[in-house]
């Protein structure tokens, strides 16, 4: 899933080649994804997109008199410009967004879950967004990684948008590598130096990764993450100390890390080997 590097930068180049332009037809390719019912979409055509923005995991598009509409890409979630517009249906389209400046922007979807979505926010509603934690990189951030006694682990408070907004999966597992620390430790339990080892990594993390996303053009590639550290590397050598990467596997997702820099030797219970035992 595209995590606050890749969305922030994919905002920044739409509101680039959209940004100050009048939307002039919006298609509902997938009658789903679409997760309001007021107001209307229709009831922005006509409007000033004034500008394309971020907060999380979702791309802002906000118009004149304030109303404003959300993508969320989810896990396979794309979002591409196309200049000319096409008429075409490709496979996974979810809409399209239409401008007057001979733009338009394709959401789509690969793979079989159907979870990306689109919002139409009134003026002063901010639907999912209230739901959000703060940024990521945020004064309100740092001071709760700083003071939290929260118990869950590291790990799972760094994917929990309503704790943090803007990290998942990818940015957790190299930002926890980067500061030395297990992902199963508990928030709660780290000392002053762990904690502000915690809070530089990330900050590092997310920083290098913007850099490296605002080289690219276009929409989003089509496999994220060429540039993780450790996540997804499992079974790589480690590129700190050279011993090789571990995963735990859960259902829906895998943590990966380094047993000699962030565990002390100790490999972690691989939650899908358990469930075969069993």
């Amino acid at each position: 899933m595209p995590e606050m590097p890749e969305i922030q930068a994919l905002a920044e180049r739409l509101d680039e080649a959209v940004g100050g332009v009048t939307l002039e037809r919006f298609d509902l390719l997938q009658f789903s994804s679409l997760k309001t019912v007021t107001p209307r979409p229709a009831e922005l055509v006509g409007r000033l997109l004034e500008r394309v923005g971020r907060r999380g995991k979702y791309v802002v598009l906000a118009f004149e008199g304030d109303d404003r509409m959300l993508v969320h890409l989810s896990q396979g979630g794309r979002l591409d410009v196309e200049a000319p517009p096409k008429s075409t249906k490709p496979r996974g389209a979810v809409a399209r967004f239409l401008f007057s400046a001979g733009t338009s922007l394709l959401v789509k979807e690969f793979g079989k879950e159907r979870k990306a979505g689109v919002w139409t926010l009134a003026a002063g509603d901010d639907g999912p967004l209230t739901a959000l934690g703060p940024e990521a990189l945020s004064d309100e951030a740092t001071a709760f990684f700083l003071e939290s006694t929260d118990a869950r682990r590291v790990h799972t408070i760094l994917r929990d948008q309503r704790t943090v907004a803007g990290v998942g999966r990818g940015y957790s597992d190299d930002a926890l590598h980067h500061a030395t620390l297990s992902p199963y430790a508990a928030l709660g339990k780290l000392d002053a130096g762990e904690r502000e080892r915690l809070v530089e990594a990330l900050k590092a993390i997310l920083t290098d990764a913007l850099e490296v996303e605002r080289r690219r053009s276009g929409g989003l590639p089509n496999k994220l993450g060429d540039h993780f550290t450790v996540h997804g590397r499992w079974g790589q050598p480690c590129p700190r100390c050279g011993a090789d990467l571990r995963r735990v596997s859960y259902e829906s997702h895998e943590v990966t890390y380094c047993p000699d820099c962030q565990t002390g030797g100790k490999i972690l219970a691989d939650r899908r080997l358990s469930r075969l035992i069993r």
